[in-house]
């Protein structure tokens, strides 16, 4: 122990004097011998002279700037080895150290790294080159050192040669952990990756993004400057400016650093696959080197705080750099960091849910303005750098939102107050269809309802009119397949027949009172009303089954509208929908121009000119729902269909049975076979007058024709004779004709009719 004192105190005072070596035994700070030297580096002093001789020489020069702390560290070394040479852990092998001041200085380090590899136990201190070191016995066998992280690389690649391990107690940059470049070298201080990733660890804890970096100019500051900034952007935190200062320092109000540390060294042959493989214990936690040499221990965050002029250093937190976490030990230490979250560092506000980061002019991605999220877009965190899209097709949003909303399904709901006008008609017209079957039942014998065609073929009009009031409940509610298919079908073919059925009848009214031979013979030929009935509506059963078949109706969902999902049936096919409607209409068309051929029939009776109106009513009603249904969108779709539905089926029901209802509710006495004899008699009496009167005046006229061409040759002569006498046989056959229609017409037409 005495012998430790005396050391330390020559020691001392050798590092006082600090005067330039002129021999290598004295650039040496420490040294004791022993059968395993280890060399140790410590910068001493603060950094070395620069020569004032000209023309400048290849030597070392005197070193100033004495620092205690590292100074302590240098006895710790020598402490801990004599310890275990005073113990019985190497027993029979005595550790012996090599220590040299680097000052700061990467040259002064190198002069010892070439030392520390000069041959063991020759007189002359040289480094033999050779192809193969394994042989090879260096003077030291073991560096402990540097601090600098610049100096160590630049020694680690010299040990390198010989494979020397090197242990640092300080050196913390990233590159070290390069075992391709850094065979050799170990520490026992945590990597600047780690460092740096805890700094941007808490400042993105504190919730900053807008923040300096200062640095020192070194291999060190450089390196931790990269790695730092690397890591930030990736926390979406800015660098607002980066300040680079010398490395070393003379004012002496800035601390350098505080380091801790503890080195324990066990010497043996391939000492390096030894340390590498060495695991110690210290307050009950385990420490070893990892692939990279780096030791797995951590860092201790420590909060400067001034107070009453006096600097304090408090202990906050542990950082746990294998689980990238602060370890905070008490409620205290909670508080200091809820502190630092007030610390306001941000270049601009932090962006809310629902908007998101624009860039400004700025180069710093921390530099923003926040804008709102357009429609259909979101964002569900703070400074979000763009908004996200919703599905389209199932979700929405509106301007500034924060999460998607689920569309809402849309179709013509039974609650919907325009379907329950449409539905409350449709009831209306199904009363009106019973409420005339009543009325028809109970005057069946009537002459009324016995032209209408019979009750037959009134029945079979009336249920195609119920039918079609019905269809109009299959377009409104949820669309089902069943009811998308039923909805056109239905109202087709019931229409179709109706249709038919009325195309009968106007065909039998021309045909009960032509005059015209032709014309009657023509359509004798064509009425045959059950035959006609079944084909037309064969054909439209034809065309909705091969609609069925090959491009049915289905249910789809209409996503086009920004905020609901229209639920509507899918005609399948656009041309079978319009075959379906245009057959409809010539039928319609077919049975217009024959109702108006016979719309001059007596007035009180005249069922076809009702006929006639009822078929304009449907042309305007379908002409006017084509455009309509092409130009309107969404659940009132149906709705126009629905509309047209009921004003074709009200116009048709109400021309064709309302008159003949008025005259057996409200003209009964007209009503009767007698009235409705006189009123044909008059009719057909009228009728022969006119065609009378017709051939009379042809009669005159080719008389007059005769008497004014006397020059005409003889076979103009002939000519004329004999149209004369065809004239006059045409009058005399339309005098005869007159008074046999006026005394049999009326038996023959009730009997037609």
């Amino acid at each position: 122990m005495a012998l430790l004192i005396v050391l330390i105190t020559c020691f001392v005072i050798i590092l006082a004097t600090s005067q330039p070596c002129q021999t290598p035994d004295e650039f040496v700070a420490a040294s004791s011998p022993g059968h395993i030297i280890i060399g140790g580096l410590f910068a001493i002093h603060e950094k070395m002279l620069s020569s004032e001789d000209y023309p400048r020489r290849p030597q070392i020069q005197k070193c100033v700037g004495f620092e205690i702390s590292i100074f302590l560290q240098a006895l710790a070394m020598i402490h801990t080895i004599e310890m275990i040479n005073n113990s019985t852990l190497l027993s029979g092998v005595k550790l012996g150290y090599e220590i040299y001041d680097t000052c700061t200085e990467v040259t002064v380090a190198m002069a010892a790294a070439l030392r520390f590899l000069s041959k063991f136990n020759c007189s002359r201190e040289t480094v033999e080159f050779q192809c193969d070191y394994s042989s090879y016995m260096p003077r030291v066998r073991a560096v402990i050192g540097a601090g600098y992280s610049e100096i160590t690389m630049a020694v680690s690649r010299m040990l390198n040669l010989q494979l020397m391990p090197q242990v640092s107690y300080e050196s913390t940059a990233e590159i070290l952990s390069d075992k391709i470049r850094f065979p050799s070298f170990l520490r026992t201080v945590p990597s600047d990756f780690y460092q740096t990733k805890a700094m941007a660890h808490l400042i993105q804890k504190s919730g900053w993004n807008w923040i300096g970096i200062i640095t020192t100019d070194d291999d060190y500051g450089r390196l931790a400057l990269n790695a730092f900034a690397i890591q930030t952007a990736e926390k979406n935190v800015c660098i607002a400016f980066k300040e680079v200062l010398p490395a070393f320092f003379s004012d002496k109000t800035i601390e350098d650093r505080i380091n801790q540390t503890l080195e324990k060294i066990i010497a043996e042959a391939q000492l390096l696959d030894v340390l590498k493989n060495v695991t110690f214990t210290d307050g009950g936690n385990s420490f070893h080197f990892d692939a990279h040499g780096d030791l797995n221990t951590g860092y201790d965050l420590v909060l400067w705080k001034e107070l009453n002029d006096h600097m304090t250093v408090t202990k906050m937190a542990e950082y746990d750099l294998q689980n990238d976490v602060f370890i905070i030990t008490d409620q205290e230490t909670k508080n200091e960091f809820k502190n630092l979250q007030q610390i306001q560092s941000k270049c601009s506000p932090e962006c809310s849910p629902g908007q998101m980061k624009k860039t400004t002019r700025s180069h710093h991605i921390c530099c923003y303005e926040c804008v709102n999220c357009p429609e259909n877009h979101y964002s569900n965190q703070t400074d979000m750098d763009r908004c996200l899209l919703c599905n389209n097709e199932t979700h929405w949003a509106p301007v500034r939102s924060t999460m998607c909303f689920e569309k809402e399904v849309e179709y013509l709901n039974w609650n919907d107050s325009l379907a329950i006008l449409l539905l409350a008609l449709s009831l209306l017209g199904i009363m009106f269809v019973l409420a005339i079957g009543i009325i028809f039942t109970r005057n069946l014998s009537t002459p009324v309802v016995k032209s209408s065609g019979g009750l037959v073929v009134c029945y079979v009009i009336l249920l195609c009119h119920f039918l079609n009031f019905a269809s109009t409940g299959f377009f409104i509610g949820e669309p089902q397949d069943f009811t998308c298919k039923t909805r056109q079908t239905l109202f087709g073919v019931s229409f179709t027949l109706c249709i038919s059925c009325i195309l009968m009848k106007s065909l039998k009214i021309l045909l009960a009172f032509s005059f015209d031979p032709k014309l009657q013979k023509f359509l004798k030929c064509l009425y045959k009303p059950v035959p006609i009935i079944f084909t037309c509506t064969g054909i439209q059963v034809a065309i909705c089954t091969l609609w069925l078949t090959f491009a049915a109706p289905t249910v789809e969902e209409n996503v086009s509208l920004p905020r609901v999902i229209i639920l509507e049936c899918e005609e399948g096919s656009i041309f079978a929908f319009g075959t379906m409607l245009g057959y409809i209409a010539i039928l319609a068309f077919v049975c217009f121009i024959c109702a108006f051929k016979g719309r001059k029939l007596p007035e009180n009776y005249n069922e076809a000119k009702f006929i006639t109106f009822g078929m304009l009513i449907y042309f305007i009603a379908w002409i006017t729902f084509i455009p309509v249904y092409a130009t309107t969108f969404g659940k009132y779709l149906p709705a126009v269909e629905i509309i047209v539905i009921l004003i074709s089926n009200y116009g048709i029901l109400c021309c064709t049975f309302f008159p003949k209802c008025y005259v057996i509710l409200c003209k009964q006495e007209t009503n009767t076979k007698s009235a409705f004899l006189k009123m044909i008699y008059s009719y057909s009496s009228h009728s022969a007058d006119i065609l009378a009167m017709s051939h009379a005046s042809l009669d005159s006229i080719n008389s007059n024709a005769t008497v004014t061409d006397p020059s005409s040759t003889g076979a103009s002569a002939t000519w004329q004779q004999s149209q004369g006498l065809q004239a006059q046989a045409s009058a005399h056959m339309c005098r005869e004709s007159a008074t046999s229609v006026a005394k049999t017409l009326p038996r023959k037409r009730i009997s037609s009719i």
